[in-house]
């Protein structure tokens, strides 16, 4: 066997080691140490006492520990139906701001629609290409970087990403993923959305995909037949934007009529949505292609020419503002970010190349979908454009790029620069509210078969400590007090990264523990009702990096009202955030949070200066350029 077949074996979920269920005396203790300084004395004395008495021998906890080890014996991953349940499936909130992340592309000139619709041809075909690469399992295989680089990781997310769709129920959504879809590929569809319609698009005919030239032909078509007024159906797209179960009820009315029950077929069946937006009259600052990637402008603009359940649309604008915006349920950021790069080469590449001539093959025309409507209908579809619309205006995004410093110099200073941004981010938070609270980021445990995430708890003691020295009024710390107390934040960081990304962290498990309760039919346990594990999973904080090697970034909205998200992109020279938060809360501002990220980061600088503290310690010479960032980070 060669060295790329053995990758490919230890890659595949049979190769790899299952997810492990750690210690139960190692959870609790950590749990203790990570919400220590997070709450109130006399309420901590209340949680250990639960703590202690939950882990004690002979106690609910080693009752529930030993159903989760029969549990992982008999399955190739315990965790995952209960975290996919939990994480997303039961999530009563609508997609768009609140669970989908986007990917925003590049920004593109088109000279006019014809330009628009090559680079959505281009771009369809790249699809093609990388599907085909995933159902003959020829993706290169990936290997862990940072923290323990080197491990396999399993490919299986990638199985999913054209072949999954989420479909909407009254208490839970269930996630469908066609497992035959590679061996019935001699016949496969995308749906295009143009002008708030619905087009059904063969792309592979008697096992023969459409070439671009092809495909070009087939979106001239469409966008002619979008245009069309007396065939224009309402905008039944805005549906899928609604909260779970407003959508779940609106789907069983359109259900009822076979016109509209076929349409959903089609669309439940595609390999992917493209999106094909009018220009929406909107500055493209960073900030605002975000804004439109993650909810489209709303009513008014193209909010309603999308179909959230689908996991992936490519948004292609007129004027040339791009992305793609996944359903996250069925896989991570580093697969999107995998894709999407491979999309943009791919565009890039074949550009560069002669216009191919057009096809002599007689192809069938795309396909209107159909829908029958009445009052009732549309009495829902502008429920849910209100509430879209309401989201819309609730979103409060600040797409900033740091510009004096990236991660090459944090390297410099022999600091993890994932790490590193987390306690700058723990720093601007304490700036803005003067403690820290429950901080979730995102950590791979794909080391495992079927693994997808846990969550590293950022806001460590050692952060607190640090950050109350650099915020102290009283100038009571030394320069090399502030430096030690970041080198302890930055290892406290390190070193519970890689609890999680080897199984060892505790959210999986604690969530583990009280699913196996409900299974058991137990009451739920005290530990699972005090204040303190309640306030610990609301992650006011909700952070992940997602690094690309293209010009592209990612964005999401908060996971809580009074919550930010902030989404990073670490670059050699400079850093991207993307921070969101919602204009209702008085406890948020993007703008402010941004602020004092761009204040910390230069203050984390200069102790760096000043304590001398790697080679090359001297960082780029002036404050961050620009104007004051405002409220609304345009």
């Amino acid at each position: 066997m060669s060295r790329l077949e053995r990758d490919v074996a230890a890659a595949s979920p049979e190769g790899l080691p299952k997810v492990p269920v750690p210690p139960l005396k190692q959870t609790l203790d950590t749990y203790l140490k990570c919400v220590r300084h997070l709450v109130k004395d006399e309420q901590f004395r209340k949680t250990r006492a639960i703590v202690e008495k939950f882990g004690a021998p002979g106690g609910v906890g080693e009752v529930l520990q030993k159903k989760l080890l029969e549990r992982r014996d008999k399955m190739e991953n315990w965790v995952y139906d209960y975290w996919l349940d939990d994480m997303y499936l039961s999530n009563r909130l609508a997609l768009p701001v609140n669970s989908s992340p986007a990917m925003v592309f590049p920004k593109q000139t088109f000279k006019d629609h014809k330009d628009a619709l090559r680079y959505a041809a281009r771009l369809i075909r790249g699809v093609l290409e990388y599907k085909a690469l995933i159902d003959a399992r020829a993706l290169p295989v990936e290997f862990a970087r940072g923290q323990l680089a080197g491990t396999p990781l399993c490919m299986e997310q990638y199985s999913r990403m054209f072949t999954s769709y989420r479909y909407p129920g009254l208490k839970t959504d269930t996630l469908k993923v066609r497992v035959n879809a590679a061996a019935s590929a001699a016949s496969e569809h995308i749906i295009v959305a143009c002008k708030n319609q619905f087009f059904a698009l063969d792309v592979v005919t008697n096992n023969k995909s459409l070439n671009e030239t092809e495909i070009l032909s087939q979106l001239e078509k469409i966008m002619s037949m979008a245009g069309n007024a007396e065939e224009k159906c309402p905008p039944f797209g805005i549906l899928t934007s609604d909260g779970r179960t407003e959508w779940a009820r609106a789907r069983d009315i359109l259900a009822k009529d076979q016109t509209n029950k076929d349409s959903l077929a089609l669309i439940e069946t595609c390999l992917c949505v493209l999106c094909l937006d009018e220009a929406s009259g909107t500055k493209p600052t960073d900030t605002n292609r975000a804004l439109l990637m993650l909810h489209g402008g709303g009513w008014e603009k193209n909010g309603a020419n999308r179909w959230y359940d689908k996991s992936m649309q490519f948004v292609v604008g007129l004027d040339g503002i791009c992305g793609v915006v996944c359903e996250h349920s069925a896989f991570e950021g580093v697969v999107l970010v995998q894709c999407s790069e491979y999309l943009t080469k791919h565009i890039a590449r074949t550009a560069l190349e002669a216009v191919k001539p057009a096809s002599s093959r007689k192809l069938a025309a795309p396909r209107r979908l159909l829908w029958k409507c009445n009052a009732q209908i549309q009495g829902l579809i502008v429920d849910s454009g209100e509430r879209l619309q309401r989201l819309v205006k609730n979103l409060d995004m600040d797409v900033f790029t740091f510009k004096c410093y990236g991660k090459e110099l944090i390297k410099k200073q022999k600091m993890s620069p994932d790490a590193f941004v987390q306690v700058a981010l723990q720093l601007a938070f304490f700036k803005c509210n003067r403690k820290l609270v429950s901080t979730y980021e995102s950590a791979s445990i794909r080391r495992f078969r079927d693994g997808r995430v846990d969550n590293i708890r950022s806001a460590t003691v050692e952060a607190l400590a640090f950050v109350e020295s650099m915020t102290d009024e009283r100038s009571a710390y030394t320069e090399t007090e502030k430096m030690k107390r970041l080198r302890d934040a930055i290892n406290a960081q390190t070193n519970y990264t890689i609890a999680a990304i080897t199984g060892m962290a505790i959210d999986n498990h604690l969530l583990g523990l009280l699913k196996s309760a409900k299974e058991l039919n137990m009451e739920r346990p005290e530990i699972f009702c005090d204040e303190t594990f309640l306030a610990s999973n609301q992650f006011i904080l909700s952070t992940s990096q997602v690094p690309t090697t293209v010009e592209m970034f990612c964005c999401y909205g908060p996971v809580v009202p009074n919550g930010y998200g902030a989404c990073y992109n670490p670059q050699p020279d400079h850093i991207v955030f993307c921070v969101s938060s919602f204009w209702e809360s008085t406890q948020t501002s993007s703008a402010v949070f941004v602020k004092a990220l761009n204040e910390g980061l230069l203050e984390i600088r200069d102790l760096c200066d000043a304590c001398g503290a790697g080679a090359a310690t001297k960082m780029a010479d002036g404050r961050q350029g620009g104007s004051k960032p405002n409220r609304s980070g345009t």
